[in-house]
């Protein structure tokens, strides 16, 4: 028999640390590999990370909800392979003190098993990850009426996604209200960890709830860009009345085609992509006094549910027509919300677009997603009379772009320029356009 330690798992670019939200298994489990063992949050993504060995569960050696480094050893199995190397003392030494907490966790997990019986409706020892609470919530599912299909009874995202009322099954006892969260009535931070009013008394209106471990992440990454990064923000009108007609003439054929509807946002996408081609210094980051200049465009897109931004990158958009880049986005908004997004669909982007427009806002300033060196908000499009050539005065379809950029890469000339040619690009669409 062997011991195998269970590592923190790389789960992105520039992340340097995440967080357990929950185990899939427990100690004296058996596991094949691949099996999923836990639950991991870092930098606004959740993900089940597999287990590389057949094997049993040994022990936690990391507690729920503390980021620890990547790399990190957070469990171990015991597996039939035999090898030369064991864990050094010192090793287990430094991780003695939160064996010990971990061991509390699995005491805590073996009480909740006994009294499962008692109390069918408390799953997962009323604790549920991220992404089936947010499944949840916007399906408006009440998480006691699901049965869950997986390990020990756990719900899946699965589940949730195909629950439907009908499903609902009957309690088998009275359970007291409290005992197992609901997620029609309580803010999905109140499912991970235990909210507290600020004054416990029946005339108390005000409720302190800790951040779930998705919000938190999120403040962590806005706290991180505003401290490393000066802001610099510039703003531009754009006239889109050709945008506008075009898309209206192709969304009904490109909806009958594509089966999904074609939005004005990748014809902004293409144009940015286009100006990011012709301005490299606008797709770079800041790294340590140096200037990394990125060969290709990975376009980071905002991508919002009830709850949390989410912002998942196109690979090499640049190799995208406005076509592809519809698919594209439809395809990760969807895995957003679904809750199925990879954490590798949210590595490796090198600038960011924000369709703030959506939200019906004309004017913004973004917090670049670090350690990109600029973000850009479209903001809605609105009929506005403005200046001809010959005097006069003509309706025409505007929008307002509004670029933030890392001041210690870019100036106003740059970011003006990179403006300017969003604007002129955005200018060119006519009826002759290729969208494919």
């Amino acid at each position: 028999m062997a011991t195998k330690e269970i590592k923190m798992p790389h789960l992105g670019e520039s992340v340097t640390e995440a967080a357990i939200v929950q185990w899939l298994v427990r100690p004296g489990d058996s596991v094949k590999r691949y099996d999923p063992l836990m639950e991991v949050v870092s930098d606004k993504v959740t993900t089940e990370v597999p287990s590389d060995f057949d094997g049993v569960v040994k022990e936690f050696l990391i507690s729920l909800d503390t980021d620890v480094p990547i790399g990190t050893a957070v469990m171990t199995l015991e597996t039939e392979e035999t090898t030369e190397e064991t864990t050094e003392e010192t090793e287990v030494a430094t991780l003695a003190p939160v064996k010990e907490a971990s061991a509390e966790q699995a005491q805590e997990h073996e009480t909740a098993e006994t009294t499962s019986t008692a109390t069918s409706h408390q799953k997962n020892n009323g604790r549920y990850s991220p992404a089936v609470l947010k499944i949840a919530q916007e399906k408006k599912i009440d998480l006691t009426q699901v049965t869950g299909t997986g390990r020990d009874g756990r719900i899946t995202r699965k589940d949730v996604t195909n629950f439907t009322p009908t499903q609902a099954r009957t309690p088998e006892k009275t359970v007291s209200p409290g005992t197992s969260p609901s997620i029609s009535e309580e803010p999905v931070a109140s499912q991970n960890e235990s909210a507290a009013t600020a004054s416990p008394t029946e005339t108390s209106t005000d409720k302190i709830v800790s951040a779930d471990p998705v919000r938190k992440a999120i403040a962590k990454k806005m706290v991180q860009s505003v401290n490393e990064i000066p802001h610099a923000w510039l703003m531009v009108e754009a006239d889109v009345t050709n945008l506008v007609q075009l898309r209206n003439s192709l969304k009904d054929e490109f909806k009958q085609q594509e089966g999904l509807s074609l939005s004005f946002f990748p014809f902004f996408a293409k144009a940015v992509i286009q100006a990011l081609k012709k301005n490299p210094k606008i797709n770079t980051s800041w790294d340590d006094g140096s200037i990394i200049y990125h060969k290709d465009v990975n376009l980071s897109i905002a991508v919002t549910t009830d709850e949390h931004l989410y912002v998942p990158v196109i690979q090499q958009a640049d190799n995208y027509s406005i076509a592809g880049l519809a698919k594209e986005i439809n395809r990760l908004a969807q895995e957003v919300r679904q809750g199925t997004l990879a954490s590798k669909e949210m590595q490796g982007g090198t600038f960011t677009l924000n369709n703030t427009g959506t939200l019906g806002s004309v004017q913004s300033m973004g917090i670049i997603n670090h350690p990109q060196a600029a973000i850009l908000q479209v903001e809605s499009i609105n009929k506005r009379l403005v200046p001809t050539a010959d005097g006069g005065f003509k309706v025409a379809d505007m929008v307002n772009l509004c670029l933030s950029i890392d001041h210690r890469i870019l100036d106003g000339q740059q970011a003006g320029k990179f403006l300017r040619d969003v604007k002129d690009n955005l200018a060119k669409y006519n009826a002759d356009t290729d969208v494919y």
